[in-house]
């Protein structure tokens, strides 16, 4: 180690029980500590914790901070993050139930407090592997707290609060929307005292009565919609310990009203505060509504609505009195209205106008991994929101409800929304985009309700809903099971049929990017999170690929050892191993009965046959004829290739991509198709590791956590394309997975019109024709891969315009999927 260095190297020797003990012990005589490789040991991260950073005088590069509580398996010792490893977060490198290897460590004081420090973690090595720690542990939370000697009355230090003082909450690891830490209270019973509702204000007399003169008398109301929480915090202005907001419709028997619940008010009253809840409200205030919020359409409650005033409750000047009222408490003669719902069939969506609103039940089929998305326009600290597609049937339609769910803020039913269950969604909009299915998007006001949640809503008489539960009794279990599905790669609404110029626009919902502009967005994609865009230029060259690429590590702490060809037979009529080993060794030889039509469709084939030397490749030639003599300008090679893997795979490379390559300046190629990019069938026995697979990376740690591994995932295959930009600069290989089977989620809304099977024309339909019926066994057979390949000859330098999907998996692991491909003559310009 340099003797100029303010770090101190840990010595050798026998170590003692505790690898944090030792730690510790050497930072109360050295500013900080490096570890050699040999030196360091395993530490398991139980703990991942977020919140608002605290403004500093250097410059600051993250918003938000992190705190990491690890275990030695003797100790827990919970340190803060250098702002310079955040990036370990945002790509999920850094996550629980795996172990990190410390390079670098200090001590902190907090110079503005006595008492009070902690460990910074400055250099780590993260194991993607599943914790070799964790299994020797019965209890994490049994083991003790590592604290500095002196500092064991700091009551920060073992609370779960923020490290940094200034702090005095967590926010959820991956949205601001959602609750998270132990300060949020649920469960507390509803007040029994006696009330006196002699002298209460009506909603009406608070909509007209006089700022100036007006005394505020208690009310007595009933919540008819809650909206999820709102985190108003931003970073160097906020000068409130809670920055939260919530709003609710209220109603009496005059009509309705918004509430408004403020700041720490929040934590302690929002999982208490549900709809049909009854409140008793002394020392409110009120002031103008904020017209520019969202609200939920009431219509259906056929009461009058106040508009011009809110109620606010707020923790002081002053503190408002909020009573929750019994249930048994409410008595008929206070008037309070019911809770009205406006459920809707699936065969009623098709008749409703666009952003209208409704409320749906539905038997949930396929339930898609949890992503994040950017909010727009967001002029505070960097904010996601969180996501999941979920179909549902209710008996109506041969379709199902196509629903964009966002977190809710009710943590607990968003991420055990699984196939099987019943599921009500309120308050959803409906979105109508030209050539693809209507679909339902939540709102602000959406409340989502699962199976074991059910249980006294006031819906549970609602004709629509009765009528839903009749119709499952009909049902049978095994035959629902076979056509539900989990995880993998879902985007809805499908592109258009008809690119135009709009698609130019960078507030487009598809913008048109650049090729430096794409290795950008490949560079800063965050965990999960989920970008379309589109980008011009020309295909060079296109793989057949029987296996995604091999997951080094699961987002989930998962490992999966299954490989796609273990599950299922390739849908492309392989039905045996035999059959797809036989397909995967194809040569050019064509039978003795092959007619003279099909040969000519044969265009030259190589097999490749890669050494450890790398030496030259052998060549195999076909059968030539005069029709193969004449495709030869055009279909250099329909290649054969090991392609990590010793099975085969079938290729075909544009004439001019080997003289293009020489002007490339970069070729990405960390893009591509996964293991998690493919969807599960759905198990009762599998359904605990499907939804941690399915889920976003949890916070905490939890014994809880199975260590089974995924199902094995149903692979038909794939095709890696090389893309090369409109300036020839820039190369990118993507993956296209045309959907081969109408049971596949991704074939629900998706327009089938024949086509020819043609390289260009499945990368533009988006599947292979016809869709493959589980249920049927007369339809025509699937074109095999190389089949299809020997026509990519038509992609010979045009000029097309791809539309990807691109979602970070954790890790290193950046799925790029080609959604639909376009002509550019294909284009309007208007």
């Amino acid at each position: 180690m340099d003797n100029s260095s303010s770090c101190s190297s840990v010595v050798t020797g026998p170590p003692p029980a505790s690898f944090l003990q030792r730690t510790l012990q050497r930072l109360s005589s050295t500013q900080c500590l490096k570890f050699r490789a040999e030196e360091a040991a395993p530490l398991a991260v139980i703990a991942l914790q977020r919140y608002l950073s605290e403004q500093s005088e250097g410059q600051q590069l993250d918003s938000y901070s992190y705190d990491v509580t690890v275990t030695d398996g003797v100790w827990r010792a919970k340190c803060f993050l250098h702002p310079d490893l955040n990036h370990l977060v945002h790509k999920n490198t850094l996550r629980t139930g795996t172990d990190v290897y410390v390079t670098q460590c200090s001590f902190v004081y907090n110079e503005r407090r006595l008492g009070h420090g902690y460990i910074c973690l400055e250099g780590l090595r993260c194991d993607a592997q599943r914790s070799a720690v964790l299994p020797r542990i019965n209890d994490v939370s049994s083991l003790p707290m590592l604290i500095r000697h002196g500092m064991e009355r700091s009551l920060v230090l073992q609370s779960d609060v923020p490290l940094q003082v200034n702090r005095k909450h967590y926010l959820s690891l991956w949205n601001n929307d959602d609750p998270e830490g132990n300060i949020w209270t649920s469960g507390c019973p509803p007040s029994e005292t006696v009330l006196d509702v002699s002298k209460i204000s009506l909603l009406s007399s608070l909509d007209l009565s006089s700022r100036n003169t007006w005394k505020p008398l208690p009310l007595l109301v009933k919540i008819i919609h809650k909206s999820r929480l709102r985190y108003y915090g931003k970073f160097g202005l906020n000068k409130v310990d809670y920055p939260y907001q919530a709003y609710f419709e209220v109603a009496d028997q005059s009509g309705t009203m918004s509430l408004v619940l403020w700041n720490e008010l929040c934590p302690e009253f929002y999982h208490r505060l549900n709809v049909g809840t009854v409140l008793y409200l002394q020392n409110y205030t009120l002031k103008p509504s904020y017209s520019s919020r969202t609200r939920p359409q009431m219509d259906h409650h056929r009461m009058k609505i106040f508009r011009s005033v809110e109620i606010c409750l707020n923790p002081r000047n002053p503190p408002s009195v909020i009573t929750v009222v019994s249930p048994k408490s409410v008595l008929p003669q206070w008037g309070l209205p019911e809770v009205s719902y406006q459920f809707t069939t699936r065969s009623e969506v098709d008749k409703l106008t666009n952003n209208s609103t409704c409320d749906v039940i539905g038997l949930v089929t396929f339930v898609s991994r949890v992503e994040r998305v950017k909010c727009k326009g967001n002029k505070g600290p960097e904010k996601y929101w969180t996501y999941r597609w979920i179909h549902a049937v209710d008996g109506t339609s041969d379709q199902p409800f196509i629903l964009e769910l966002f977190s809710s803020s009710q943590v607990e039913v968003f991420s055990r929304i699984c196939p099987m269950t019943y599921l009500v969604c309120t308050q959803m909009r409906v979105c109508r985009v030209e050539g693809s299915l209507p679909y339902l998007t939540s709102t602000c006001e959406t409340e989502t309700l699962i199976t074991g949640y059910h249980k006294g809503q006031p819906y549970v008489n609602d004709p629509g809903v009765k009528s839903f539960i009749q119709w499952t009794k009909t049902l049978k279990d095994n035959v629902v099971l076979q056509k539900t599905a989990v995880g993998g790669h879902y985007c809805y609404p499908h592109p258009p049929q008809i690119c135009n110029q709009s698609m130019a626009d960078a507030s487009a919902q598809v913008p048109l990017v650049s090729t430096a502009d794409l290795k950008k967005e490949l560079e800063t994609l965050q965990y999960r999170e989920h970008k379309k865009l589109a980008i011009q230029g020309q295909i060079t060259a296109v793989r057949y690929m029987k296996n995604p690429k091999t997951t080094q590590s699961q987002p989930s702490g998962v490992v999966s050892t299954d490989v796609c060809e273990q599950a299922v037979p390739a849908p492309h009529n392989h039905p045996s191993a035999a059959e797809q080993a036989s397909a995967d060794t194809l040569t050019s030889s064509t039978s003795d009965k092959s007619s003279a039509s099909s040969r000519k469709r044969r265009i030259q084939m190589r097999r490749l046959r890669h050494t450890n030397t790398q030496e030259e490749q052998e060549q195999e030639e076909d059968e030539s004829d005069s029709a193969v003599e004449e495709m030869q300008h055009v279909d250099r090679s329909l290649q054969s290739q090991n392609q990590n893997q010793d099975s085969s795979v079938l290729a075909w490379e544009s004439s001019s991509w080997p003289k293009q390559q020489e002007d490339v300046s970069e070729h990405l190629c960390q893009g591509g198709l996964y293991q998690d990019s493919i969807y599960r069938r759905f198990t009762f026995d599998e359904k605990n590791v499907l939804l941690q697979w399915s889920n976003l990376q949890p916070t905490r740690w939890t014994a809880e956590q199975t260590a089974d591994s995924i199902p094995p995932a149903l692979c038909p295959g794939y095709y890696q394309v090389t893309i090369l930009g409109i300036n020839k600069k820039i190369a990118f290989d993507a993956a296209y997975l045309p959907v081969v089977r109408s049971d596949d989620p991704r074939a629900v809304g998706l327009p089938q019109d024949p086509h020819g099977n043609t390289m260009l024309s499945c990368l533009s339909s988006g599947f292979l024709c016809p869709l493959r019926d589980a249920a049927s066994h007369s339809e025509a057979p699937l074109p095999e891969p190389e089949e299809i390949l020997v026509t990519a000859s038509e992609l010979e330098d045009t000029h097309v315009v791809c539309v990807l999907d691109l979602c970070h998996l954790g890790g290193d692991e950046v799925e790029i999927l080609i959604s639909k491909v376009y002509r550019v003559t294909e284009v309007s310009l208007d």
